[in-house]
């Protein structure tokens, strides 16, 4: 048996518990991991409430990244990876992250970079593949470019600011203070917006001397489109990730079709698993050198004990709060 965290029902953080499960086995293309930490993010917190499905042939526990060692699998798929039992990888999953042992497609694996802890690795799946996925394989963000990032201090941000800028783009954020606008700079945000004291949309057009900017990763959707569309150079391209400002926007259709504007968006998690396959092949070639060279950097906010009464409670009130600048991590104590 394995302890885990469960949604003992849809409600506020208090519905989660520690809970225990059997230990699951890998099955073909498959492995098993010892988990020593699991990644908080969002979508976690839209699953507690009941917001977001679980994809058929999912786990109901929540949890979409770990890190630990590998305890067993498919041994072809492991030796076509490179990758042996007792390695230390970290791994995106479509769900079960919150346990003691964690099942993950071996192509879904990447070794944990060189220097860097279980926690600093459970950090990187989640934010790395969806920033990869959405910012270089969907929008084509290029060298020279202008990226314009919402929530600049969220986990998916600052792993957008660091990414983008490894890559020769400029970067410009928002964020709600002007401390999250200090730490986004920090990390190497060339520009950041209080969107609670400026408007967004005309600071980015200052910024970038009226040409507006080439690309925008938006975690906001709701009347912030319409924004972003004014904002948007010609041939720009928007990438809509998450919908917190609600799922219904209204723009000038026009200015789309006169700067010939590309409006896209996607989610990760029910994508099969030859689609992230392919995100970790281009994370582990493009950008895990960058990571092993500390050109990019894991941010951790707060670690949690999972197997603690309140560890995953209190992790979920701080995502909820949004207070936090980075990642949230879950450790599982032996």
């Amino acid at each position: 048996m394995m302890h885990i965290v469960e949604i003992t029902t849809h409600g506020a953080p208090r519905v989660l518990r520690v809970g225990q499960r059997p230990v699951p086995q890998a099955g073909e293309g498959e492995l098993l991991i010892r988990v020593s930490a699991s990644g908080v993010n969002r979508p976690d917190v839209l699953q507690r409430m009941g917001h977001y499905p679980v994809p058929a042939g999912a786990s109901d526990v929540p949890g979409l990244e770990v890190a630990g060692v590998i305890e067993s699998g498919d041994a072809a798929a492991l030796a076509a990876a490179g990758l042996s039992v007792g390695d230390r990888v970290c791994a995106l999953v479509a769900g079960g992250g919150y346990a003691q042992y964690c099942v993950a497609p071996v192509a879904q694996c990447l070794p944990v970079p060189k220097g860097l802890s279980d926690v600093e690795a459970a950090s990187l799946p989640e934010t790395f593949f969806t920033v990869w996925s959405n910012v270089f394989d969907r929008a084509h963000l290029q060298t020279g470019e202008t990226l314009l990032v919402q929530g600049g201090s969220s986990g998916i941000g600052v792993t957008a600011i660091q990414m983008a800028k490894a890559m020769g783009a400029t970067v410009i954020v928002t964020a709600g203070s002007d401390d999250k606008c200090a730490a986004c700079v920090v990390l190497g945000a060339d520009h950041a917006i209080n969107y609670k004291t400026h408007d967004f949309a005309a600071e980015a057009m200052r910024l970038t001397h009226g040409k507006g900017v080439d690309v925008v990763l938006d975690m906001v959707a709701g009347d912030y489109v319409s924004r972003e569309v004014d904002c948007l150079a010609e041939d720009g391209r928007l990438v809509i990730i998450a919908l917190q400002g609600g799922i219904k926007s209204g723009f000038d259709a026009g200015k789309v079709l006169r700067r010939r504007l590309n409006i896209t968006g996607s989610t990760l998690r029910p994508r099969p698993v030859a689609f992230k396959a392919a995100i970790a092949r281009n994370l582990h070639e493009q950008v895990w050198p960058l990571v092993e060279a500390g050109r990019i950097k894991p941010v951790i906010y707060a670690t949690f004990d999972a197997t603690s009464v309140d560890g995953a409670v209190n992790a979920h009130q701080l995502m909820e709060s949004n207070q936090h600048i980075g990642k949230i991590v879950l450790t599982w104590s032996k």
